[in-house]
């Protein structure tokens, strides 16, 4: 009876992990993972950035108004970030600016790591971003 109760126990406590977990163990990059900037939109502007990640580090990131391809080349809890040209027009100036200041700290970003749900992406200019719900 003694074993019945704690396998079911062990069995209880896999299913609570499995359904808490949020599908990505803590230590790892979330490669194939859409990311969702942990910011409010732009004045005039429904948009918040998001990053698109492949299996391969190719990632698409789509800012408040541009969208640039990118490469992201991760190694342990170091990262790099290439980023191409900017895709769209601008539309208008504060989400143009906006644009030019993420794509910079994106460029000098350093490092990552999770904080709780939420990816941070470190260097001068601490970027978080949470996984993507839809």
């Amino acid at each position: 009876m003694r074993s019945v109760k704690r396998a079911w126990r062990i069995s209880l406590f896999g299913m609570a992990c499995l359904v808490s977990g949020a599908g990505i163990a803590q230590g790892d990059f979330p490669f194939d993972r859409e990311l969702v900037m942990d910011a409010a939109p732009l004045r005039g502007s429904k948009r918040i950035p998001n990053l698109e990640i492949s299996p391969n580090g190719a990632v698409v990131i789509e800012m408040w108004c541009n969208k640039v391809d990118a490469q992201m080349v991760v190694a342990a809890d170091t990262l790099t970030i290439l980023t191409g040209q900017q895709t769209n027009p601008p539309r208008a100036p504060n989400q143009t600016q906006g644009d030019a200041d993420l794509l910079q700290a994106l460029s000098e970003v350093t490092n990552w790591r999770w904080q709780g749900e939420t990816l941070v992406l470190i260097g001068p200019k601490p970027l978080r971003f949470r996984l993507a719900t839809n």
